[in-house]
């Protein structure tokens, strides 16, 4: 599969029975002229009936523990996906389990760093605030709540992960808890590489693929 892309006989690489170590393998082979200076991460889309528009979480299947300058890398590659779907300037919350920056918990200095280099332009193509909560992230009324004013909280488009267990958790919950379709993708390569799991619906796979064509 990987051979053909590089030929420029196919767009993309979707994951099937194997390891995904193992795909990622080939993928980055230097043979296989498909890796860039950029960093591959993973997005994942989904669609929660109880949420009023797609929702992007990155990164619960690439990066283990993304440092500032990891996350920086994974942002772009989740607008890319953003803008790949017609979403102009999306709204990204780094999510934490506070709301406040607290020097003894690396994931809030990291949000409000990435916040403050979106304000400078550092960061273009979305608006960044956090340090935020799940809840205010994605309610109003909960950041209402709590005192939070922000432009992103409860309009949320992309919800970036403190590290890989968060993602992974907070995703398989939106799947099996909230019933949410989804699609998935590891963006950063020449190519995107469409990643599903065994136990996801045929629905999500169908996706998964649509959003692969879209990137590719």
């Amino acid at each position: 599969a990987v051979e053909l892309v590089t030929k420029g006989e196919a767009n993309y690489v979707m994951k099937g029975l194997l390891g995904t170590s193992d795909l990622l393998r080939a993928v980055l082979n230097k043979e296989a002229n498909l890796r860039t200076n950029n960093l591959l991460s993973h997005v994942m889309v989904y669609d929660v009936k109880s949420y009023d528009k797609l929702l992007l979480l990155t990164d619960g299947g690439m990066v283990p523990y993304p440092e500032l300058k990891d996350k920086i890398g994974i942002l772009k590659n989740a607008v890319t996906v953003t803008k790949a779907l017609e979403i102009d300037m999306p709204k990204v919350a780094p999510i934490c389990a506070v709301e406040v920056i607290n020097p003894s918990m690396q994931a809030t200095l990291d949000a409000a760093a990435l916040s403050a280099m979106n304000k400078r332009g550092q960061i273009k193509g979305c608006i960044i605030d956090g340090p935020l909560g799940l809840d205010n992230a994605i309610s109003k009324e909960a950041a209402h709540h709590k005192g939070i004013v922000s432009d992103v909280a409860g309009e949320v488009d992309i919800l970036l992960v403190p590290n890989i267990e968060a993602g992974n958790f907070l995703g398989k919950s939106m799947t099996y808890f909230a019933g949410a379709e989804s699609a998935g993708v590891i963006v950063g390569a020449k190519c995107p590489v469409v990643l599903v799991s065994r136990a996801d619906s045929a629905k999500s796979k169908l996706y998964s693929i649509a959003l692969g064509s879209i990137l590719g």
